[in-house]
């Protein structure tokens, strides 16, 4: 009981403004770029080529090839490269827009003629039809994935509005993060691909986590002191996930930062958007969801 007493002490809510405020200011530059210049596909969604070569001679060598002159080359020979990566096994990888494989052919040749021995790992090809299905289903997975939640929490707490207050901070989450990507995009090319789209889908499942945590609190502290103001004991709830909140995603992110600092330049932009989406989403589950609720109640009684 004391323990309760000191939660309630801690009065988080009295700053629910300036939580909206936050959030506002990352909601607003993410809604404006998506807008004005929205995301850069890669080839995974528009279609292309992708081929994947290392040296013969020795892996440092494909580390020490010029880009600049790789694309060079690649525009002598009339094929649009969309970009070039260096996987963590010292291998490069081109992605561009479709070509046949006499082209692929060319090119392998007058990279062996200017680079020294190259050996092809893989060459794959990915047609606009097959691009489109996949932003399809893409769309599709988190249209279905926000509506099961939204069923889910609704009928576990017995109350649309906690359903609806956590799909609003599940999709506070999906814009900062697609907003992200969007001025990553725009200012340095930074395209989005299948993974990019894995990791929205595990950001939603972790927010929604979170969220659903904070709310099992307030629903237990609802039961325990029934004659409390709402606002108190969302409050409570949130003093009292808090710290276990900030721990358990501190360890998350630490890992996430070891892949994304050792990982390769393959999986950078993916552990980019887990470290991104992570962070968003321990600070929407406290300080956007719990708001949302209290907000809602005073709509409501008004």
């Amino acid at each position: 009981m004391e323990e309760s007493k000191k939660t309630m002490k801690l009065n988080f809510m009295k700053y629910k403004k300036i939580y909206f405020l936050i959030s506002f200011l990352f909601l607003i530059p993410s809604i404006f770029s998506l807008i004005a210049w929205g995301l850069k596909p890669s080839i995974d969604f528009t279609g292309g080529s992708v081929l994947e070569v290392r040296s013969l001679k020795d892996t440092s060598e494909v580390k020490s090839l010029n880009t600049s002159e790789v694309e060079g080359l690649a525009d002598e020979l009339g094929v649009d490269l969309s970009s070039i990566q260096q996987s963590n096994q010292g291998t490069l990888i081109f992605k561009m827009k479709e070509i046949n494989k006499d082209e692929k052919q060319e090119l392998l040749s007058n990279l062996k003629r200017e680079f020294g021995e190259i050996e092809e790992i893989r060459f794959e090809t990915v047609g606009p039809i097959i691009g489109r299905e996949l932003i399809k289903k893409t769309i599709t997975a988190i249209v279905l994935t926000a509506g099961f939640i939204l069923f889910y929490v609704a009928y576990r707490f017995k109350d649309k509005k906690y359903g609806v207050c956590a799909i609003l901070a599940m999709f506070h989450d999906t814009v900062i993060l697609l907003g992200i990507f969007s001025l990553l995009g725009h200012f340095f090319e930074v395209e989005i691909d299948t993974l990019f789209v894995t990791a929205v889908l595990t950001i939603l499942s972790f927010s929604v986590h979170d969220t659903v945590v904070v709310y099992d609190r307030i629903r237990e502290s609802i039961r325990t002191h029934p004659k409390v103001k709402f606002e108190d004991l969302v409050n409570k709830a949130v003093a009292e996930t808090l710290t276990r909140s900030v721990n358990n995603s501190m360890t998350i992110i630490f890992m996430i930062l070891c892949f994304y600092l050792l990982g390769g330049q393959t999986i950078k932009w993916f552990t980019f958007a887990l470290l991104i989406g992570t962070i968003s989403g321990t600070y929407s589950s406290t300080f956007t969801a719990a708001p949302l609720l209290i907000l809602w109640e005073e709509i409501k009684k008004k």
